[in-house]
């Protein structure tokens, strides 16, 4: 999908009325266009969070042009699902995508300087290609944080 509109009329077909019913709520996930002209604005409500934020913003339902209740989550759902290749992806599926640079580090928490703007998917992909590991990536990153874990409390400990 690329404009609000075409989300708005295909509300209109699936739920009924006529697509200036479902057009305010459309626009509404598609605002962050406004700052961000390519897809990846789409991590603002293109998710499950942003599925719920339009229903405290709408309320639960609106009552179309053909007197039909239509859930706002439906309508949230059918947009996502449009633009997200049939999936709602959560929030954290966004986010766990960013890649980090050292800006955003910025008063870590941790006192471990080899974390700051590093990918860990690059980390990963490198100790693969040195046969480190056979490991896939999420079971790599759960390896390798809770080594992370015990080598502070080993830390702390000493």
């Amino acid at each position: 999908m690329a404009h609000p509109l075409h989300h708005a009329e295909g509300s209109a077909r699936k739920f009924g009325g006529v697509p200036d019913d479902y057009q305010f709520v459309h626009d509404w996930f598609d605002s962050s266009k406004e700052h961000l002209a390519v897809f990846t604005h789409r991590a603002h409500r293109h998710h499950t969070l942003g599925i719920f934020e339009a229903e405290r913003r709408f309320g639960c339902s609106l009552t179309n042009s053909a007197g039909r209740v239509v859930p706002i989550r439906w309508i949230g759902e059918q947009h996502v699902r449009e633009d997200c290749q049939g999936r709602i992806p959560s929030l954290a599926d966004w986010l766990g995508r960013i890649q980090p640079e050292p800006w955003m580090a910025n008063g870590r928490i941790d006192n471990d300087p080899t974390q700051i703007g590093s990918d860990p998917r690059s980390a990963w992909i490198e100790a693969v290609s040195n046969r480190q590991t056979i490991l896939g990536f999420e079971d790599w990153l759960l390896k390798v944080s809770v080594e992370h874990v015990q080598h502070r409390q080993n830390r702390a400990a000493a």
